[in-house]
């Protein structure tokens, strides 16, 4: 059986080794993936906040799901509230506010919904927005549209890794860059 290729990364002296997947012919990225991690998680709150320090926010905002735990992590140690977009709209969500977006790792668009019940939480309040990966920046934009059709207020954006070019992220707050490999 043979052993799939990764990218190792480390932060704050937790290294995990990203498994490379394939997402269009003969292009590969590390996938992020800190569902179930906690450690790392941890590891990750600090270094962000850390990078935050002096940024002023009222609200993190990320996208369902592989983010959550960072979102979760990162209110508790800063005492912030969060709020999930979802994928998926449900009955209970009321009049939501959506916007479309595509993904880099699913290969097709999908719609990001504002629960009804989160809008007084996003309304008139600086917002952080917080992703795992920031790629092609199509989640990123969904969230940005998303935010100023509540009422929000994007004063950073923060991820764990930007993807590819990093000049063209040089807005975001990140603990580092992930390469893009081209065959």
């Amino acid at each position: 059986m043979s052993h799939p290729e990764t990218y190792r990364v480390e932060i704050n002296g937790i290294a995990r080794d990203l498994r490379l997947f394939e997402v269009a012919p003969n292009v590969r990225i590390a996938i992020v993936n800190i569902l179930g991690d906690t450690e790392f998680v941890q590891a990750i709150s600090t270094a962000l906040i850390q990078k935050l320090d002096r940024t002023s926010f009222d609200v993190i905002v990320t996208a369902e799901a592989k983010s959550i735990p960072l979102a979760y992590q990162m209110s508790v140690d800063m005492k912030k509230p969060y709020v999930v977009l979802r994928k998926v709209y449900r009955s209970y969500m009321g009049e939501a506010i959506k916007a479309e977006t595509n993904s880099i790792t699913t290969g097709s668009s999908q719609t990001l919904y504002l629960d009804e019940k989160d809008l007084t939480l996003v309304n008139r309040k600086r917002i952080l927005l917080l992703d795992d990966v920031i790629s092609t920046g199509s989640t990123l934009m969904g969230m940005q549209t998303i935010i100023e059709k509540a009422g929000g207020i994007v004063v950073k954006i923060a991820a764990i890794f930007t993807e590819g070019d990093p000049q063209k992220w040089t807005h975001v707050v990140a603990l580092g860059n992930l390469p893009v490999w081209v065959d």
